[in-house]
């Protein structure tokens, strides 16, 4: 297993936590967001379809290496972002972000944290191959309700 050490705190890899494979969209989700994509050029995106993107844009994100620390680091808007997550249902995703909020005022590199703050985070990242896991039914879903 590949590990990141610090002292005698390891962080394991999220991908390595049962993210099987990268998040495969299906053809709808790619085809919708690239519409919202040129359609955003001209006109502002409903709340609903800006969640979606922030949902679809924010994944690569919770599925790199540095995680829930990479996404605390980003430029995104992370409330805008949790919310976004939370109006297409995925309150399993939203809980481990909130839970992280203290990695955005922490170093932008990961291994400067304690090992402490290390085991908690890793222990927090645990939490997100399930919701990961059920992340594409709820967006299809969203769709189906919300936006199409």
């Amino acid at each position: 297993m590949d590990s990141r050490c610090k002292g005698f705190s390891c962080v394991l890899n999220p991908r390595e936590m049962n993210f099987q494979q990268p998040i495969e969209w299906p053809d709808e989700v790619e085809m919708l967001i690239d519409r919202l994509e040129s359609e955003s050029a001209e006109r502002a995106l409903s709340r609903e379809e800006r969640a979606l993107m922030d949902v679809y844009e924010t994944v690569p994100i919770l599925e790199s290496e540095d995680c829930l620390h990479e996404f605390w680091q980003s430029g995104v808007d992370h409330q805008r972002v949790i919310n976004s997550f939370d109006l297409v249902g995925a309150t399993s995703l939203v809980d481990p972000l909130n839970a992280s909020r203290w990695c955005a005022t922490r170093s932008e590199d990961r291994n400067d944290y304690s090992e402490t703050e290390a085991d908690y985070l890793a222990t927090i990242e645990e939490e997100l191959p399930v919701g990961m896991d059920e992340l594409i039914d709820l967006v299809l879903e969203f769709i189906e309700e919300e936006v199409a």
